[in-house]
Protein backbone atom coordinates (compact mmCIF):
# COMPACT_ATOMS: atom_id res chain seq x y z
CA UNK A 1 0.00 0.00 0.00
CA UNK A 2 1.22 3.51 -0.76
CA UNK A 3 2.23 5.49 2.33
CA UNK A 4 3.75 8.86 3.08
CA UNK A 5 6.44 7.09 5.12
CA UNK A 6 7.84 5.26 2.09
CA UNK A 7 10.95 6.92 0.71
CA UNK A 8 11.71 7.19 -2.99
CA UNK A 9 15.25 6.55 -4.23
CA UNK A 10 16.56 7.11 -7.72
CA UNK A 11 18.44 4.34 -9.58
CA UNK A 12 21.68 6.20 -8.86
CA UNK A 13 20.93 6.31 -5.14
CA UNK A 14 20.09 2.60 -5.07
CA UNK A 15 23.32 1.83 -6.89
CA UNK A 16 25.39 3.93 -4.51
CA UNK A 17 23.86 2.36 -1.42
CA UNK A 18 24.35 -1.18 -2.74
CA UNK A 19 28.01 -0.49 -3.54
CA UNK A 20 28.64 0.91 -0.09
CA UNK A 21 26.72 -1.86 1.70
CA UNK A 22 27.59 -4.95 -0.34
CA UNK A 23 30.39 -3.95 -2.69
CA UNK A 24 28.39 -4.39 -5.90
CA UNK A 25 26.26 -2.10 -8.03
CA UNK A 26 22.64 -2.50 -9.13
CA UNK A 27 21.80 -3.79 -12.60
CA UNK A 28 18.01 -3.92 -12.07
CA UNK A 29 15.54 -2.88 -9.37
CA UNK A 30 11.85 -3.37 -8.61
CA UNK A 31 9.96 -1.70 -5.80
CA UNK A 32 7.89 -4.11 -3.71
CA UNK A 33 4.68 -2.43 -2.62
CA UNK A 34 2.93 -4.97 -0.36
CA UNK A 35 4.25 -3.46 2.88
CA UNK A 36 2.74 -0.54 4.76
CA UNK A 37 5.57 1.51 6.29
CA UNK A 38 9.09 1.02 4.96
CA UNK A 39 10.15 1.31 1.33
CA UNK A 40 11.33 -2.04 -0.07
CA UNK A 41 13.14 -2.90 -3.31
CA UNK A 42 14.26 -6.14 -4.87
CA UNK A 43 17.69 -5.54 -6.39
CA UNK A 44 19.71 -7.51 -8.90
CA UNK A 45 23.37 -6.77 -8.29
CA UNK A 46 25.94 -6.72 -11.04
CA UNK A 47 27.65 -9.74 -9.46
CA UNK A 48 24.43 -11.75 -9.92
CA UNK A 49 23.12 -11.65 -6.37
CA UNK A 50 19.43 -11.02 -5.68
CA UNK A 51 18.89 -8.93 -2.56
CA UNK A 52 16.12 -7.00 -0.85
CA UNK A 53 16.68 -3.48 0.44
CA UNK A 54 14.45 -2.25 3.24
CA UNK A 55 14.72 1.48 3.92
CA UNK A 56 13.28 3.24 6.97
CA UNK A 57 11.38 6.51 6.62
CA UNK A 58 13.44 9.73 6.73
CA UNK A 59 14.70 10.33 10.28
CA UNK A 60 13.02 13.75 10.38
CA UNK A 61 9.57 12.31 9.54
CA UNK A 62 7.28 12.19 12.57
CA UNK A 63 6.10 8.63 13.26
CA UNK A 64 4.19 6.74 15.91
CA UNK A 65 6.02 6.46 19.22
CA UNK A 66 6.57 2.70 18.98
CA UNK A 67 7.94 3.03 15.46
CA UNK A 68 11.18 4.68 16.53
CA UNK A 69 14.15 2.58 15.37
CA UNK A 70 11.90 -0.15 13.95
CA UNK A 71 14.59 -1.56 11.68
CA UNK A 72 16.98 -1.91 14.60
CA UNK A 73 14.51 -4.20 16.35
CA UNK A 74 13.96 -6.04 13.09
CA UNK A 75 17.68 -6.63 12.59
CA UNK A 76 17.95 -8.06 16.09
CA UNK A 77 14.87 -10.23 15.55
CA UNK A 78 16.26 -11.72 12.32
CA UNK A 79 19.40 -12.85 14.10
CA UNK A 80 17.56 -14.17 17.15
CA UNK A 81 14.99 -16.03 15.04
CA UNK A 82 17.65 -17.65 12.87
CA UNK A 83 19.51 -18.82 15.98
CA UNK A 84 16.25 -20.35 17.27
CA UNK A 85 15.80 -22.39 14.10
CA UNK A 86 13.09 -20.24 12.54
CA UNK A 87 13.54 -19.89 8.75
CA UNK A 88 14.14 -16.24 7.84
CA UNK A 89 15.83 -14.34 5.04
CA UNK A 90 19.57 -13.99 5.61
CA UNK A 91 20.50 -10.55 6.95
CA UNK A 92 23.44 -9.39 4.83
CA UNK A 93 23.94 -5.91 6.21
CA UNK A 94 22.26 -3.61 8.71
CA UNK A 95 23.09 0.06 8.29
CA UNK A 96 22.06 2.56 10.96
CA UNK A 97 22.18 6.34 10.59
CA UNK A 98 23.48 6.04 7.04
CA UNK A 99 25.77 9.03 6.42
CA UNK A 100 24.54 9.64 2.86
CA UNK A 101 20.80 8.94 2.93
CA UNK A 102 20.18 9.35 6.63
CA UNK A 103 18.16 6.81 8.61
CA UNK A 104 18.45 3.02 8.74
CA UNK A 105 18.37 0.23 6.18
CA UNK A 106 18.60 -3.54 5.95
CA UNK A 107 20.02 -5.63 3.11
CA UNK A 108 18.58 -9.14 3.00
CA UNK A 109 19.11 -12.11 0.72
CA UNK A 110 16.14 -12.33 -1.64
CA UNK A 111 13.83 -15.33 -1.27
CA UNK A 112 12.91 -17.46 -4.28
CA UNK A 113 9.57 -18.58 -2.84
CA UNK A 114 6.19 -16.88 -3.07
CA UNK A 115 4.15 -14.90 -0.59
CA UNK A 116 1.36 -16.95 0.96
CA UNK A 117 -0.83 -13.92 0.30
CA UNK A 118 -0.45 -14.44 -3.45
CA UNK A 119 -1.32 -18.13 -3.72
CA UNK A 120 -3.81 -20.72 -2.47
CA UNK A 121 -1.68 -23.87 -2.15
CA UNK A 122 -2.95 -27.33 -1.40
CA UNK A 123 -2.73 -28.38 2.22
CA UNK A 124 -3.18 -24.99 3.84
CA UNK A 125 -4.16 -26.60 7.15
CA UNK A 126 -0.81 -28.41 7.23
CA UNK A 127 0.99 -25.16 6.44
CA UNK A 128 -0.86 -23.37 9.21
CA UNK A 129 0.15 -26.16 11.60
CA UNK A 130 3.77 -25.79 10.47
CA UNK A 131 3.50 -22.04 11.05
CA UNK A 132 2.32 -22.72 14.61
CA UNK A 133 5.43 -24.81 15.30
CA UNK A 134 7.68 -22.08 13.93
CA UNK A 135 5.99 -19.36 15.95
CA UNK A 136 6.47 -21.42 19.11
CA UNK A 137 10.20 -21.53 18.35
CA UNK A 138 10.22 -17.79 17.71
CA UNK A 139 8.42 -17.10 20.98
CA UNK A 140 10.82 -19.37 22.88
CA UNK A 141 13.48 -16.64 22.59
CA UNK A 142 13.59 -14.69 25.86
CA UNK A 143 14.93 -11.27 26.72
CA UNK A 144 15.74 -8.97 29.62
CA UNK A 145 13.03 -6.31 29.42
CA UNK A 146 9.38 -6.08 28.39
CA UNK A 147 8.14 -3.83 25.59
CA UNK A 148 9.92 -1.96 22.80
CA UNK A 149 13.45 -1.27 24.07
CA UNK A 150 14.50 0.27 20.74
CA UNK A 151 11.70 2.82 21.08
CA UNK A 152 12.20 3.40 24.80
CA UNK A 153 8.75 2.01 25.70
CA UNK A 154 9.43 -0.62 28.35
CA UNK A 155 8.40 -1.80 31.80
CA UNK A 156 9.69 -3.89 34.66
CA UNK A 157 6.59 -6.09 34.35
CA UNK A 158 4.52 -7.10 31.36
CA UNK A 159 1.51 -5.23 32.71
CA UNK A 160 3.56 -2.05 33.11
CA UNK A 161 5.10 -2.39 29.64
CA UNK A 162 1.86 -3.21 27.85
CA UNK A 163 0.00 -0.31 29.42
CA UNK A 164 2.92 1.94 28.42
CA UNK A 165 2.63 0.61 24.84
CA UNK A 166 -1.10 1.34 24.77
CA UNK A 167 -0.58 4.70 26.43
CA UNK A 168 2.04 5.75 23.88
CA UNK A 169 -0.27 4.81 21.03
CA UNK A 170 -3.22 6.68 22.51
CA UNK A 171 -0.98 9.70 23.15
CA UNK A 172 -0.10 9.67 19.45
CA UNK A 173 -3.72 10.62 18.72
CA UNK A 174 -2.91 14.09 20.10
CA UNK A 175 -0.62 14.60 17.10
CA UNK A 176 -2.87 12.75 14.68
CA UNK A 177 -6.53 12.98 15.72
CA UNK A 178 -8.06 9.60 15.00
CA UNK A 179 -11.75 8.61 14.90
CA UNK A 180 -12.11 5.99 17.64
CA UNK A 181 -15.25 4.25 18.98
CA UNK A 182 -14.72 5.72 22.47
CA UNK A 183 -12.87 8.75 23.88
CA UNK A 184 -9.16 8.10 24.49
CA UNK A 185 -9.52 8.31 28.28
CA UNK A 186 -12.30 5.71 28.26
CA UNK A 187 -10.29 3.34 26.07
CA UNK A 188 -7.29 3.70 28.40
CA UNK A 189 -9.54 2.94 31.37
CA UNK A 190 -10.81 -0.27 29.73
CA UNK A 191 -7.25 -1.50 29.18
CA UNK A 192 -6.29 -0.57 32.74
CA UNK A 193 -9.28 -2.36 34.29
CA UNK A 194 -8.57 -5.59 32.40
CA UNK A 195 -4.79 -5.48 32.85
CA UNK A 196 -4.42 -7.61 36.05
CA UNK A 197 -4.53 -10.76 33.87
CA UNK A 198 -1.20 -9.67 32.37
CA UNK A 199 0.56 -10.42 35.65
CA UNK A 200 0.51 -14.10 34.67
CA UNK A 201 3.33 -13.29 32.21
CA UNK A 202 6.64 -13.27 34.09
CA UNK A 203 9.27 -13.57 31.35
CA UNK A 204 9.79 -11.38 28.25
CA UNK A 205 9.41 -13.50 25.10
CA UNK A 206 10.11 -12.39 21.54
CA UNK A 207 6.82 -11.70 19.74
CA UNK A 208 6.66 -10.99 15.99
CA UNK A 209 3.13 -9.50 16.15
CA UNK A 210 2.76 -9.17 12.38
CA UNK A 211 2.42 -12.73 11.08
CA UNK A 212 -0.13 -12.52 8.29
CA UNK A 213 -0.07 -14.30 4.94
CA UNK A 214 1.95 -11.54 3.29
CA UNK A 215 4.79 -12.04 5.77
CA UNK A 216 5.08 -15.79 5.20
CA UNK A 217 6.95 -17.08 2.14
CA UNK A 218 6.28 -20.54 0.77
CA UNK A 219 8.43 -23.00 -1.12
CA UNK A 220 6.19 -24.64 -3.73
CA UNK A 221 8.92 -26.50 -5.60
CA UNK A 222 7.69 -29.71 -3.95
CA UNK A 223 5.12 -30.34 -1.25
CA UNK A 224 4.23 -26.86 0.06
CA UNK A 225 6.31 -25.77 3.03
CA UNK A 226 7.19 -22.50 4.75
CA UNK A 227 10.39 -21.02 3.38
CA UNK A 228 10.66 -18.00 5.66
CA UNK A 229 8.88 -15.61 8.00
CA UNK A 230 9.72 -12.00 7.15
CA UNK A 231 9.13 -8.40 8.32
CA UNK A 232 9.95 -8.51 12.02
CA UNK A 233 9.76 -4.74 12.43
CA UNK A 234 6.75 -4.76 14.78
CA UNK A 235 8.39 -7.24 17.16
CA UNK A 236 8.42 -6.65 20.90
CA UNK A 237 9.25 -8.48 24.14
CA UNK A 238 6.15 -9.72 25.90
CA UNK A 239 3.50 -12.42 26.09
CA UNK A 240 3.75 -15.26 23.54
CA UNK A 241 -0.06 -15.36 23.42
CA UNK A 242 0.05 -11.98 21.65
CA UNK A 243 1.49 -13.82 18.64
CA UNK A 244 -1.99 -15.13 17.83
CA UNK A 245 -3.54 -11.66 17.47
CA UNK A 246 -2.50 -11.02 13.86
CA UNK A 247 -3.09 -14.55 12.45
CA UNK A 248 -6.65 -14.32 13.83
CA UNK A 249 -7.23 -10.65 12.99
CA UNK A 250 -10.93 -9.68 12.81
CA UNK A 251 -11.77 -13.11 14.19
CA UNK A 252 -11.00 -15.36 17.14
CA UNK A 253 -8.58 -18.13 18.02
CA UNK A 254 -10.46 -21.41 17.87
CA UNK A 255 -9.47 -24.60 19.62
CA UNK A 256 -9.58 -26.45 16.29
CA UNK A 257 -7.21 -23.99 14.55
CA UNK A 258 -4.24 -25.92 13.07
CA UNK A 259 -2.05 -22.97 14.07
CA UNK A 260 -2.79 -23.69 17.72
CA UNK A 261 -2.27 -27.42 17.26
CA UNK A 262 1.14 -26.86 15.73
CA UNK A 263 2.12 -24.45 18.49
CA UNK A 264 1.15 -27.00 21.12
CA UNK A 265 3.39 -29.60 19.47
CA UNK A 266 6.31 -27.46 20.67
CA UNK A 267 5.06 -25.96 23.94
CA UNK A 268 1.90 -26.13 26.09
CA UNK A 269 -0.65 -23.35 25.70
CA UNK A 270 -3.92 -23.23 27.62
CA UNK A 271 -6.81 -21.02 26.51
CA UNK A 272 -8.61 -20.44 29.79
CA UNK A 273 -10.75 -17.38 30.56
CA UNK A 274 -7.74 -15.29 31.61
CA UNK A 275 -5.89 -16.18 28.42
CA UNK A 276 -8.92 -15.19 26.35
CA UNK A 277 -8.95 -11.81 28.09
CA UNK A 278 -5.24 -11.34 27.40
CA UNK A 279 -5.85 -12.14 23.75
CA UNK A 280 -8.68 -9.58 23.64
CA UNK A 281 -6.23 -7.00 25.00
CA UNK A 282 -3.76 -7.81 22.22
CA UNK A 283 -6.43 -7.76 19.53
CA UNK A 284 -7.64 -4.38 20.78
CA UNK A 285 -4.08 -3.05 20.72
CA UNK A 286 -3.62 -4.31 17.15
CA UNK A 287 -6.83 -2.64 15.98
CA UNK A 288 -5.72 0.62 17.63
CA UNK A 289 -2.46 0.44 15.69
CA UNK A 290 -4.32 -0.03 12.42
CA UNK A 291 -6.45 3.02 13.15
CA UNK A 292 -3.86 5.41 14.57
CA UNK A 293 -1.11 4.63 12.06
CA UNK A 294 -3.09 6.23 9.25
CA UNK A 295 -2.21 9.59 10.80
CA UNK A 296 1.46 9.67 9.87
CA UNK A 297 1.15 7.35 6.88
CA UNK A 298 -1.85 8.91 5.11
CA UNK A 299 -2.97 5.84 3.18
CA UNK A 300 -5.03 6.30 0.02
CA UNK A 301 -8.67 6.43 1.13
CA UNK A 302 -9.79 3.93 -1.51
CA UNK A 303 -7.36 1.32 -0.14
CA UNK A 304 -7.64 2.12 3.56
CA UNK A 305 -11.41 2.49 4.02
CA UNK A 306 -12.06 -1.25 4.40
CA UNK A 307 -9.22 -1.69 6.94
CA UNK A 308 -10.50 1.30 8.94
CA UNK A 309 -14.07 0.03 9.01
CA UNK A 310 -13.11 -3.51 9.98
CA UNK A 311 -10.71 -2.27 12.66
CA UNK A 312 -13.28 0.09 14.17
CA UNK A 313 -15.93 -2.63 14.42
CA UNK A 314 -13.46 -5.19 15.78
CA UNK A 315 -12.05 -2.73 18.33
CA UNK A 316 -15.56 -1.94 19.55
CA UNK A 317 -16.31 -5.64 20.07
CA UNK A 318 -12.99 -6.29 21.82
CA UNK A 319 -13.46 -3.36 24.19
CA UNK A 320 -16.97 -4.58 25.02
CA UNK A 321 -15.63 -8.03 25.92
CA UNK A 322 -12.86 -6.48 28.04
CA UNK A 323 -15.40 -4.41 29.97
CA UNK A 324 -17.37 -7.55 30.77
CA UNK A 325 -14.23 -9.47 31.76
CA UNK A 326 -12.73 -6.82 34.03
CA UNK A 327 -12.57 -7.68 37.77
CA UNK A 328 -15.77 -6.56 39.46
CA UNK A 329 -17.74 -6.31 36.22
CA UNK A 330 -21.31 -7.51 36.29
CA UNK A 331 -22.03 -10.75 34.44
Amino acid sequence: MDSRTKRRLSPAQLDDLARRALGAGVSASTELTDGYANAVWRLTLDDGRQVVLKLAPPPDLDQLSYERNLLRMEAAAYELAAAAGVPVAALLRAGFDDPVLGGDYLMLAALDGVSWNDVKPDGEAALRRELGRLLARFNAVTGEVFGYPHAGITGATWREAFLAMVGALLADTERWPTPLPLPVAEIAAVFEAASPVLDEVRTPHLVHFDVWAGNVFLDLSGPPRIQAIIDHERAFWGDPLAEFATPTIFGELREDDPLLAGYREVTPLELDAAARTRLDLYHAYLYLILLVENGPRQYPESEYARVRDLSTAALTSALDRLVRAAPGARA
